[in-house]
């Protein structure tokens, strides 16, 4: 589908990487990730034509993508940028129409065909509920839909009256998708991405800053490190391999392997031990606390001088050396472990 060799990216002064072997496939969510200023953007710009490789080559279906004439490829690859565009008063459907702009005449003129087009672009992305509405009037994941929805429009082919809309090998590239929108509305986001891989058997290739996200929803991974060095593969490979790890490891973030997640280092208090059912949500968000305020926290049997147990009346225990008290609330617990401790207790738990 679309597949790169030996591709070079970055501008005439400033090579960023180089030797990219990539394939996007058909029904496939990809999510392009890396520290900022790793030139996610402009390898999506260069996937998308924008901008003309450094070297290699980029191919559509076996054809060159910085050869195609521009109509042509308009027909078969889309692209939405962060910034959007300025639509003014233009309703939802009006700007969805304009992504039939390849397939019209020269006059523009829409066709029982391409009406056809924009209204399953509309109807995939839940856009036709605010189709009449301004632009302008629309929340930022309302926007955004039909930003994706323009886009889809302009992939969808022409078919003869009374045939089936569908996307076929076709591109769906996005530049932040996310950017502006609260977590409720990125995970709906994502979730209509990978949706409509799988209900247009489309491409998406998108960038994004959502890690947590896209370790849980993206098909494949394609990591691009500061240093241009660059790693694809299934999410759960790139966390186990320590590829994740590696590429995001700065000053203050790690990844954690088990967990799946990143963490934020904290000045470190001392160690604590925690007790509590394993699986239990008490106990997880109470170790989420813990390491939240600073302290190294075990679970491995060892009871260590200052000790937390977690309760099957909903209470916490704190054991410290100078006796045990108990906490109805786990604001509670930390306000007492944020109080200074004596002297010989700190030692005590070195």
């Amino acid at each position: 589908m679309l597949t790169s060799s030996s591709l070079a990216i970055g501008y005439p002064r400033r090579l960023i990487a180089s030797n990219l072997d990539l394939e996007l496939r058909p029904a496939e969510l990809v999510c392009l990730i890396g520290p900022n200023g790793a030139g996610k953007s402009t390898l999506l710009r260069t996937l998308a034509g924008m901008l003309p490789p450094l070297g290699g080559i980029v191919r559509l279906d076996g054809e060159n993508l910085h050869a195609m004439p521009s109509l042509e490829l308009a027909k078969r690859l889309a692209i939405v940028l962060t910034g959007g565009v300025e639509a003014g008063s233009l309703s939802a459907r009006l700007l969805v129409s304009l992504g039939r702009h390849p397939h019209t005449d020269w006059l523009g003129r829409l066709t029982v065909q391409d009406e056809a087009a924009i209204e399953r672009a509309m109807r995939l992305t839940d856009t036709l509920a605010f189709a009449h509405r301004p632009i302008h009037e629309l929340s930022d994941g309302e926007r955004q839909r039909v930003m994706i929805a323009r886009a889809l429009a302009q992939i969808l082919p022409s078919p003869a009256v009374g045939e089936g809309l569908g996307v076929r090998d076709n591109i769906l590239l996005l530049d932040e998708p996310t950017a502006f929108l609260d977590l409720p509305r990125r995970v709906e986001l994502l979730q209509l991405l990978k949706r409509l891989s799988r209900e247009t058997n489309c491409a998406i290739l998108l960038t994004t800053h959502d890690l947590d996200l896209a370790l849980r929803i993206a098909d494949q991974l394609w990591l691009l490190s500061s240093q241009g060095e660059f790693h694809c593969g299934i999410p759960e490979e790139l966390a186990l391999n320590g590829v994740i790890a590696r590429v995001f490891r700065s000053e203050g973030v790690e990844f954690d392997r088990a967990s799946g997640a990143f963490k934020i280092h904290q000045p470190v208090c001392g160690p604590i031990s925690l007790h509590g059912d394993r699986d239990g949500v008490a106990t997880a968000w109470t170790w989420r606390a813990l390491e939240r305020i600073g302290y190294e926290v075990h679970n491995n049997g060892i009871r260590r001088p200052v000790h937390v147990d977690v309760l099957d009346s909903g209470h916490w225990r704190l054991t410290t050396l100078h006796g045990h008290s108990e906490h109805p609330t786990l604001a509670s617990l930390l306000a007492a472990l944020t109080t200074p401790l004596p002297v010989e207790e700190v030692q005590g738990r070195g």
